[in-house]
């Protein structure tokens, strides 16, 4: 990760601290969407590591996140755009590179001639399903370490804590945006 740079951590301020123990013995409260944040990160870093040695080598995060906001039916850049939380601009942009990378394709809207939308590719679906094929190794993985009960736990944990309605939401690159 990149918060190690020329040995001086640039997280220092919230690394202050670290191992005190915050209210009611457990840790501290900014600890936990770092901990969920980096477990996150370690998994989507894991998993490209993997589709890079399994014939993806330039398949980036965002690549995933707007695969998914294509969806089955296809859509528009307008369309991926509001489903990522960016612009419609950063949206064609980043539908540029799937389509020179073979995961998409543009065709004629059959409803609308003076529409553009986007299909993804035999390529793009075979790397959605790797991805998938990866995620439950790397569950795997972690119930191997954690015990499978933890795990499922963990899950069923955040499934309570975490609206329904954000559970799978695609827009979180518009938190780095400006508003």
């Amino acid at each position: 990760m990149v918060d190690h740079l020329a040995r001086e951590n640039v997280n220092q301020v919230v690394d202050y601290g670290k191992g005190e123990s915050g209210p009611e013995g457990g840790g501290r409260g900014y600890e936990l969407p770092l901990l969920l944040f980096g477990g996150f990160r370690t998994l989507i870093d894991r998993l490209h590591a993997r589709l890079a040695t399994e014939g993806h080598p330039d398949m980036r995060p965002a690549h995933g996140f707007a695969m998914q906001a294509i969806g089955a039916r296809g859509a528009t850049a307008s369309e991926i755009g509001r489903r990522l939380g960016v612009s419609k601009q950063a949206a064609g942009k980043t539908v540029d590179r799937l389509l020179a990378l073979g995961y998409a394709e543009r065709a004629d809207d059959p409803t609308d001639a003076r529409r553009k939308l986007v299909h993804l590719t035999p390529r793009g679906y075979e790397a959605l399903a790797r991805s998938a094929a990866i995620f439950d190794d790397l569950r795997a993985e972690w119930a191997a370490t954690l015990g499978t009960d933890r795990v499922r736990e963990l899950e069923a944990a955040l499934r309570n804590v975490v609206p329904a309605e954000t559970a799978f939401r695609l827009d979180a690159t518009s938190w780095l945006g400006a508003p």
